[in-house]
């Protein structure tokens, strides 16, 4: 993963390169160019936007209720509705109103901390891309009494966080109501935002973000700031805003925390005070931090990081797991940044940590979780694995009614990633950023309506299908992002190739006069690629297109503890798993075949027995390679390895369907085999 820099929104979307400028019917130009990023200057755009001297955004989040997820993203969303994030309060007692503090007028009550916020925040995102009216209505009174709970200074909330100054919990409240507010245009949340932060102006330093959580992840609360002043227009937030990046950990000098979800929230806050700064500095500040710990503590496939609870020294393997928590909030940075910056690197990071660690997180169905997912695991019970894994007892079973934060938090996940499917853009037009069918209705050109279909079956297959409604033919630019692993990748419109092989990690920019019915087909090849991690005992990962892919390995699901209707979960192997990947280096990735299972996609393709697609390998069985004491996947033997076991043909399934996984390989040299 090497350092790459990132195109500042200081800049215009630079074009690079010209590929058609061609008539393809009377009065329907057409022009195609590939662009580094969205521009950000010209006339605003038909999306409120940043206000001056804010830095104006590439990319505009389009109002909720905009994107209507389909297909197997929907069935995700649908699950989480039906399951713990839909129905939390019948197993959480922090998110039950009795006796609640959140609840309370005065503040006053139990359960004042961040583990409703966190559940409401998920709920409510949830509830309005999904536009679910029983969603909405559980979500409401507990908005209501946020709002209700004003006092006169401004602070709100439970009033044992304002005694101990800790605005932590009340980051995530007000979170809740940025996504109320841009979901409804509610008039209340503006001014009780504004009094609420006046309370924060007023502090002396010495009680502004004193310390713990809300002082390493107080980005949050910058982005807040951020947020109402581009709605209000009022001088003095800037001025807070200026304070709070003074008084928040110094991200911008480095890594503030090595907590996993610290690293996760608070690595991008140099990058969000860039939007008020202006200084390139704290953009590369917010690169720098994810390349320092990536190149420690991420030389695994999947996306993530190794800190079970926290980064150690000597702790960087791929038996290393992440929080739950971690995934989403890096997923919720990445979002953030693409905005900011344009780049479509930060699209590619949120979808390998989607599509190839947060499935795994939960049970299928995902009324169940755990706390650590981990590139290679293969025995995920109740029992102790520190010190291994950092924390004592249970930590991988599948469980409702245990780990605590996130057990509340897992949900904004899919709920953003939906909501970040299409963003509007400067220049009046659409950017298709990240892929998933969907439909999406947005405002174009001179502001006309248009609805986007996009039929998909990605991140499982190479073909996005785009189909336009727009009552009368409008021009405008569609942005379409080529990913990074990419290298061949074309857009054809109306059944013309107007782009072949267009550059990794850019936007193919068309612009033309749509008209209904028009198509766009953009293909993504898959490629099989092979990577080395050479600081985590020479290992092998295999990767086609964004997914990566581990063993299939059989589970037998045990359930262990909870009730009939949330059962808690322990799986054990069924079938071996401590496999070495025999090498072929004349074949190279050819030596594995892909397998596509014919048929529609299954309901929940994030299953091993609901897998779309499977590659075929070879290997051997290495005896020696087993679990350690506490039952957790022995560390990776250095490669090459020997191994006399007979060659085997072996499966391997996407990393996103496979609960237990091993997804770094050690590796068998080929050529010594054939000298046997």
């Amino acid at each position: 993963m090497g350092l790459r820099q990132v195109v500042t929104f200081l800049a215009v979307g630079l074009s690079v390169s010209l590929v058609a400028a061609t008539e393809d019917r009377p009065g329907a130009w057409r022009m195609v160019t590939m662009v580094q990023s969205p521009p950000t200057g010209g006339a605003p755009g038909l999306y409120a936007g940043r206000r001056a001297p804010l830095g104006p955004a590439p990319l505009l989040k389009l109002p909720i209720g905009s994107i209507h997820p389909q297909g197997w993203l929907r069935h995700q969303l649908e699950c989480l509705r039906d399951g713990q994030a839909g129905r939390l309060p019948e197993i959480s007692r922090w998110c039950r109103p009795d006796g609640n503090a959140w609840m309370s007028p005065d503040g006053q009550g139990a359960h004042g901390w961040e583990e409703l916020p966190y559940w409401l925040r998920g709920l409510t995102e949830l509830a309005y891309v999904l536009g679910d009216e029983t969603l909405i209505a559980r979500a409401r009174p507990w908005i209501d009494a946020l709002l209700a709970s004003q006092e006169a200074d401004g602070w709100f909330g439970p009033r044992q966080n304002r005694r101990q100054r800790d605005l932590w919990p009340n980051m995530l409240a007000v979170n809740v109501l940025q996504c109320f507010h841009e979901a409804t245009g509610d008039a209340r949340v503006l001014p009780f935002m504004a009094r609420y932060l006046r309370w924060q102006a007023a502090l002396p330093d010495e009680e502004l973000l004193p310390g713990s959580w809300q002082k390493i992840r107080a980005g949050d609360n910058l982005e807040s700031i951020l947020w109402l002043y581009d709605r209000t227009g009022e001088k003095w937030l800037l001025d807070l805003a200026r304070r709070i990046h003074e008084r928040t950990a110094r991200w911008d000098r480095g890594i503030a925390s090595w907590h996993g979800v610290n690293i996760c929230q608070g690595f991008r806050e140099p990058a969000v005070y860039c939007v008020l700064a202006g200084d390139r500095a704290l953009l590369d500040a917010a690169e720098r931090n994810y390349q320092t710990v990536m190149a420690l503590y991420g030389q695994v496939p999947g996306g993530m990081f190794g800190a079970d609870e926290n980064c150690r020294p000597g702790h960087h393997g791929p038996r290393q797991g992440a929080e739950t928590c971690s995934m989403v909030e890096f997923m919720h940075s990445f979002e953030m940044l693409l905005g900011i910056t344009g780049d479509p690197v930060h699209a590619d990071r949120c979808e390998e940590v989607a599509f190839n660690d947060l499935p795994a997180s939960m049970t299928p169905d995902l009324r169940a979780l755990h706390y650590l997912t981990a590139p290679n695991m293969v025995r995920l019970d109740r029992g102790n694995k520190a010190p291994a894994v950092e924390n004592e007892g249970c930590m991988l079973a599948y469980d409702p009614h245990l780990y605590r934060c996130c057990q509340h938090n897992a949900w904004i996940g899919w709920p953003q990633l939906a909501g970040h499917l299409w963003m509007a853009t400067r220049d009046r037009g659409l950017a298709a950023v990240l892929y998933a069918p969907c439909q999406v209705n947005a405002r174009v050109g001179e502001g006309a309506g248009v609805h986007i279909a996009e039929t998909t079956d990605y991140p499982f297959d190479e073909n996005i299908q785009l189909t336009l409604s727009i009552p009368r033919p409008t021009t405008f630019p569609l942005y379409l992002r080529v990913p990074q692993w990419c290298q061949a990748a074309s857009v054809a419109v109306n059944g013309e190739v107007v782009v072949q092989s267009a550059r990794p990690l850019t936007w193919v920019r068309v612009e033309r006069s749509w008209q209904a019915g028009d198509r766009v087909l953009l293909q993504l090849p898959m490629e099989v690629a092979l990577t080395r991690w050479r600081s985590n005992a020479n290992a092998v990962s295999v990767r086609r297109g964004p997914l990566w892919y581990s063993l299939k390995i059989g589970e037998r699901w045990v359930r262990n503890g909870g009730t009939d209707e949330w059962p808690a979960y322990e799986v054990f192997p069924a079938t071996p798993w401590n496999y070495a990947l025999l090498l072929d280096p004349s074949a190279g990735p050819g030596a594995f075949g892909v397998v596509r299972r014919s048929g529609l996609l299954a309901g929940q393709p994030f299953a091993v027995e609901g897998s779309p697609i499977e590659l075929t390998a070879r290997g051997r069985r290495l005896p020696e390679w087993k679990l350690d004491a506490n039952g957790l996947i022995g560390r990776l033997p250095p490669s090459p390895v020997h191994a006399d076991e007979p060659t085997e043909e072996i499966t391997l399934v996407p990393m996103g369907c496979a609960r237990l996984r091993v997804s770094a390989f050690p590796t068998i040299d080929a050529a010594a085999v054939a000298q046997e």
